[in-house]
């Protein structure tokens, strides 16, 4: 990448305002990581998270950020969020109204389906503050420690009360860092909540390793295994497939224009970070609700599903597969872009225009789009198998990785959109690449 010349974000105000606002927001969110819900032995309750820090468990606290671990107001994180958007969207596929909602009403329409989304989030957030408030009842450390200290449903209704109020404020801080900030804001959640909990993984692995747990030659092993996958995430959340788009010359008056060559630029992993969020928070979803309560089958149920399970996997990727073609479809449309190309005069060589165009960047899409979806599957599935063999926290899984990289690539593209577009001429000089453009 070329440098981004940094030295110039100093002189953009409104960047510095976003960067602000962004870091701001997400060191708010980070406080409140370490407020507990009211009524809980966090001793108690970080005994029992050890013992159960490479189960279901132990994936559902890294999305958290460690909020489940300490039974934080945040303990139930943006998950609720991104489950009740999974809801919307695949409801638009099914509902006339939402489709044209989604489609045709432009920024009325999004407002009403961000609404929805919210609606959804609380009920979403009821229900499973129900089910942890019920579920920690019942909940005893290694040793015996209860960890509710008065149960009853004073306890549970001041639990699910601020597991709620909690959510709600995770989503508003999103939502705000999306409008106001720079990057994606329930992405850089996530995000924060994995890189702040590295630290504390890092340690546990060194602890291991010193205490004869963890083999050096393992570490060793685990070490180029995430160095690979790095390498493997960056390479391919770069690559493209370049459709090539010809404008046809036309004369107004005495100038003729058109002529040009460019391309259309079609990403391998078009969906991004999306579908194994999605996925995992599907899966997470029935999990914890059973784990939380006292049903005896559910629990057993629940053992089926867990992270170095054949069947979770399976699962795993079947959705992962479904989200990439699924959020790939939403975000971008092959007809609309055959219209602009055919109203703009462009064509790609050897396909007519209009209905051919659009049936051949869909094919191309699809395509594209598989392997994409294999990339994300073999990144998420394997390492994770692998390493929960070794009992090395989730923090170092494909899943992790793969969200760090990702949104960290996305957040700097768009701190370079946003040099690029003032034309900082140090910049200018120094990405060559840029000046092609023109």
């Amino acid at each position: 990448m070329a440098s981004l010349g940094v030295e110039n974000i100093g002189k953009l105000p409104e960047l510095r305002r976003k960067l602000f606002w962004t870091f701001a927001l997400l060191a708010f969110y980070r406080v409140g990581i370490h407020i507990p819900v009211p009524g809980v032995d966090t001793a108690a309750l970080s005994e029992f998270f050890k013992s159960a820090s490479n189960t279901l468990f132990g994936l559902f606290d890294m999305f958290s950020g460690g909020g489940l671990s300490r039974i934080s107001i945040f303990a139930l994180g943006i998950m609720p969020y991104i489950s009740a958007s999974i809801i919307i969207q695949l409801l638009g596929v099914v509902s006339p109204e939402l489709a044209r909602m989604q489609k045709e009403d432009g920024a009325q329409g999004q407002k009403k389906i961000t609404q929805y989304t919210r609606y959804g989030t609380v009920l979403i957030t009821l229900v499973q503050g129900m089910g942890i408030a019920i579920g920690l009842e019942s909940m005893t450390s290694p040793t015996g420690m209860p960890v509710v200290l008065a149960p009853g449903w004073a306890f549970r209704f001041t639990t699910v009360l601020t597991l709620t109020a909690g959510t709600i404020l995770i989503m508003w801080i999103g939502e705000q860092i999306t409008e106001k900030g720079l990057g994606n804001g329930i992405s850089l959640i996530i995000f924060a909540g994995i890189v702040a909990s590295l630290p504390r993984a890092l340690t546990n692995s060194f602890r291991l390793l010193s205490a004869g747990e963890l083999s050096l030659f393992v570490a060793l092993i685990l070490g180029a295994i995430m160095l690979g996958v790095l390498v493997i995430i960056v390479f391919i959340e770069r690559g493209q497939r370049r459709i090539p788009i010809q404008y046809a010359k036309r004369q107004m008056g005495r100038k003729m224009y058109g002529g040009q060559s460019s391309h259309l630029p079609l990403r391998v992993n078009t969906a991004g970070v999306i579908p194994p969020i999605f996925a995992s928070s599907i899966l997470m979803f029935p999990g914890t609700i059973a784990q939380f309560s006292g049903v005896k089958w559910l629990q057993q149920a629940a053992t089926w599903f867990t992270p170095s399970s054949v069947l979770y996997n399976v699962v795993f990727v079947g959705l992962i597969v479904f989200f990439c073609y699924f959020y790939t479809a939403i975000i971008f449309d092959p007809s609309q872009i055959a219209d602009n190309l055919k109203k703009g005069g462009g064509f790609i060589p050897g396909i007519r225009p209009g209905a051919k165009t659009k049936e051949y960047i869909d094919r191309v899409l699809a395509r594209i789009t598989l392997w994409g979806a294999l990339y994300i599957s073999v990144i998420c599935v394997l390492p994770m198998i692998f390493i929960t063999q070794f009992k090395v926290p989730f923090y170092f899984g494909g899943t992790s990785l793969l969200i760090v990289v990702g949104v960290a690539m996305d957040f700097m593209g768009q701190l370079e959109s946003h040099l690029i577009s003032r034309q900082y001429q140090g910049l200018m000089d120094k990405a060559g690449r840029v000046k092609g453009r023109r």
